[in-house]
């Protein structure tokens, strides 16, 4: 449509006073059905031209906003909330661009308490390659945040309940083995024997006893690791440097099992910002599950990938392999298809890539392997912004 005018208004000297009447009802009609959709839109948008004067506001934005709308005011003289007054002060004079900011704003009246949450993004105008103005979108997130908030809770209560059962599960064990042996301990104190086999039974029973004292202890502490908040060292590194070297110190065992080993590291890799201890317990866990997945052998393949604002770490093996049934299930607490195993293993590795604001996942087929992949953010170190003649400018 806006093809449709430039071509008319090259030709305005030669419309007649009809043409030019139909031509100005077109456009009318086109504005007013702009304006429709605009203020039909849940999202606040507000317009402003390169000299952060507002142009134009939506009824939403109007809604969100509590300013009086003057066209052609700056921006933030507008707004009588101070705070969201300065953070429009502040972008719109740098010109940056900015993402999902969220900002609190109590309305006039509201009363003490919390008051609505809002998501603003801040977009330049570019037009034929110059930066004309500024476009703001405005959501209110307050209801979306209360079901994040509501179903984290759940989620954490389920995580729990899940917890405390696998807890009792596993306290059960070493609990009967104490009660069991205290009793064998009791008679072998009253028995009439010579004393050398009594020391002996007591000797005996006493070693039983200490071993389930400290697998209750053993229990209790990874019961508080999963729990716990973690308090993460978080630095900027090198995940290549990290992996390289985990890989030459397991490699000798790997061998020893007749795995071999394979790294493929992007050298392009961007840093990442990981608690190193935290980091080497991950892959060290997935590196010993993937060699319990192949005793008979194989090749373990560790990779990194740097993409978009992402790096991959994938570990990759050729063993056993986990049923579909059984994945839903290996990062809930206590779930082990090991003889020996805890079942924490994976919910602590799980845990301690959300700590790092990172994601996990797995993919596994029967006979053929598992490749668990985990997916960490970048570490944006510097920002560009753009101001309004064009410049870049690097903080």
């Amino acid at each position: 449509m806006s093809g449709f005018y430039r071509r008319a208004l090259s030709k305005l000297n030669r419309l007649n006073l009809e043409q030019c009447r139909e031509l100005l009802v077109s456009a009318s009609q086109e504005i007013f059905r702009l304006d429709t959709v605009l203020d039909s839109l849940p999202s606040g948008i507000l317009v402003c031209d390169e000299k952060h004067r507002l142009l134009m506001a939506n009824k939403a934005a109007l809604r969100f906003l509590p300013m009086s709308y003057t066209e052609g005011a700056l921006l933030w003289e507008l707004l009588p909330d101070e705070p969201m007054a300065g953070f429009f002060q502040q972008v719109l004079k740098r010109g940056d661009k900015v993402l999902e900011h969220e900002m609190d704003l109590h309305t006039p009246g509201s009363g003490p308490g919390p008051g609505r949450l809002l998501s603003i993004s801040v977009h330049p105008l570019v037009e034929k390659r110059h930066i004309t103005g500024s476009l703001v979108y405005i959501e209110d997130i307050t209801e979306k945040r209360g079901r994040e908030v509501r179903l984290r809770r759940a989620e954490n209560l389920a995580s729990l309940t899940t917890l405390a059962a696998g807890v009792a599960h596993e306290i059960k064990n070493p609990l009967g083995a104490i009660s069991i042996h205290l009793q064998l301990l009791r008679k072998a104190l009253d028995k009439k024997e010579k004393q050398q086999n009594k020391e002996a039974l007591v000797d005996k029973y006493f070693s039983v006893l200490n071993e389930e004292v400290e697998r209750l202890n053993g229990i209790v502490i990874d019961f508080l690791f999963a729990v716990r908040p973690m308090s993460l060292e978080l630095c900027e590194g090198d995940l290549n440097s990290l992996v390289s070297g985990l890989g030459e110190f397991i490699r000798a065992e790997l061998e020893q099992s007749n795995i071999r080993l394979l790294l493929e590291l992007d050298d392009s890799l961007p840093p990442v910002l990981f608690d190193e201890r935290y980091m080497k317990q991950v892959l060290l866990n997935l590196i010993k599950n993937a060699q319990a997945a192949m005793p008979k052998g194989g090749l373990l393949t560790i990779a990194t990938l740097g993409k978009d604002s992402e790096v991959r770490i994938s570990v990759c093996d050729t063993g056993t392999g986990i049923s579909q049934e059984n994945l839903k299930k290996i990062f809930e607490p206590y779930f082990t298809t090991k003889d020996n195993g805890t079942g924490l293993g994976l919910t602590l590795v799980y845990k301690i890539i959300r700590e790092h604001q990172g994601e996990m996942s797995v993919d596994s087929r029967v006979g053929e392997g598992t490749d668990f992949e985990i997916i960490l953010p970048v570490y944006q170190k510097k920002q560009n912004l753009i101001n309004y003649s064009g410049a870049k400018n690097e903080v």
